[in-house]
């Protein structure tokens, strides 16, 4: 959009050079938010999932509680951790925790439009340390604003939320589309891979040989004989089956070790715990000289079985939450060789699994392109909500035009 209204240089330092329309001023924080200071400390005993008032912390809302220490309207401020200098907008009476920050907004300023410009600075980049990220009201009061007038701040608010709420809307039925498409692509497998009475069920001890990652330390010191060599985690087995290969961690392996823990184009890989215990990926390709850790599951297949057919049985059993149902809970489920190798598949003859696997791979594509591409549209979605919100708070836009 082309901007017709006279704008004007300004020194605020996150706006990286961008002028600001001539009928704006510059401020700070501390001038439009005075006041700002830290939540009172609550004992987790003290939340419960429901109750009187609502107990915001750094990150949203946690619970409920019984006694409020703030009412109004306000604008939260994480304080610690990766997602220190989110901001939430809050009304009513509510407990703030010691992990927020508040900032009641002067009695010119509009508290949404105080949001709106709040997330714009990406305050977490104030944040002081690495490890532990956090920021506090020292670094934030002293932050120069552009103030557009008090008339535009509440234009400039009701334009955002009209705009942001027809995009969140419209992400909202993009995901929602998604999880069509995942509920079909399961439904896909499992119609496929329901066995009739020509198939016959194996142990997967008989269809080829498994090797659980056990692995030495990989804190151990380098010895005689060993070269850092890459390996791969259950981190790197992806949710669509690919295994990342790319950037890996490394540690010490002897030549023999190498031969144990060797990755081939056809491996089936199973993380063996976690929240994704069971979830398989596929070896597509070589991977000369990379091993795998002790929290990934190797499953090589002889020539009884075809490796995708078993690829596929094995996501149908994760997908069915067979682990969760078999051992109770995910929770503390260690997939080891010792329970991988007693596991029942039912297999087709060999013929007919190479077929059966052929078409899953040419259906499920076909729906994988699908998810990518409405993946891609939430992703630009988002970013042009976050072009729209900076384009408006920094005045780059004339929002009366772009009503």
């Amino acid at each position: 959009m082309i901007i017709r209204r006279p704008m004007t240089p300004t020194t605020i330092g996150w706006l990286k050079g961008l002028s600001i329309p001539s009928e704006w001023t510059q401020s700070k924080v501390k001038y439009v938010a005075p006041g700002m200071q830290a939540g009172e400390s609550i004992t987790a005993e003290s939340i419960d999932p429901t109750g009187t008032y609502p107990v915001y912390g750094g990150n949203g809302l946690r619970g409920y509680t019984e006694a409020k220490t703030h009412e109004g309207t306000c604008v939260l401020i994480g304080r610690q951790g990766a997602l220190c200098g989110n901001v939430h907008l809050v009304s009513g009476e509510f407990w703030a925790s010691e992990h927020a920050i508040v900032a009641r907004p002067s009695e010119a300023c509009d508290p949404r439009w105080l949001a709106y410009l709040l997330h714009v600075m990406n305050l977490g980049q104030y944040s002081q340390t690495a490890a532990q990220p956090g920021i506090g009201t020292g670094q934030i009061n002293p932050l120069s604003v552009p103030l557009p007038p008090s008339l535009e701040q509440r234009a400039i608010a009701d334009y955002l939320d009209r705009e942001t709420t027809r995009i969140d809307t419209l992400i909202k039925e993009q995901q929602r589309l998604i999880e069509m498409l995942c509920e079909r692509r399961a439904s896909v497998v499992a119609s496929v891979l329901t066995p009739t009475d020509s198939w016959r069920w194996l142990r997967i001890k008989h269809i080829g040989q498994t090797c659980l990652g056990k692995m030495l330390d990989a804190g151990r010191a380098l010895r005689e004989g060993d070269e850092p060599r890459p390996y791969v985690r259950a981190a790197d087995v992806r949710a669509d089956g690919s295994v990342n290969l790319v950037d890996l961690n490394e540690m010490p392996f002897s030549e023999t070790e190498m031969g144990t823990f060797d990755l081939r184009v056809g491996d089936v890989l199973l993380i063996e715990g976690g929240a994704t215990v069971g979830r398989p990926g596929f070896m597509f390709e070589a991977a000369p000289g990379i091993a795998f850790q002790k929290t990934v599951n190797r499953l090589r297949v002889g020539p009884q079985a075809d490796a995708r057919f078993v690829y596929w049985s094995m996501l149908r059993l994760y997908e069915s939450a067979y682990y969760a149902n078999h051992y109770g809970s995910v929770s503390f489920v260690h997939l080891t060789g010792e329970k991988l190798r007693e596991i029942a598949l039912p297999f087709p003859p060999v013929d007919e699994q190479r077929q059966l696997a052929a078409h899953l791979d040419e259906t499920t594509k076909r729906i994988d392109t699908l998810i990518a591409e409405t993946e891609r549209f939430i992703e630009f979605a988002h970013e042009r909500r976050s072009a729209l919100i900076t384009a408006a708070v920094t005045g780059q836009i004339d929002i009366h035009e772009a009503a």
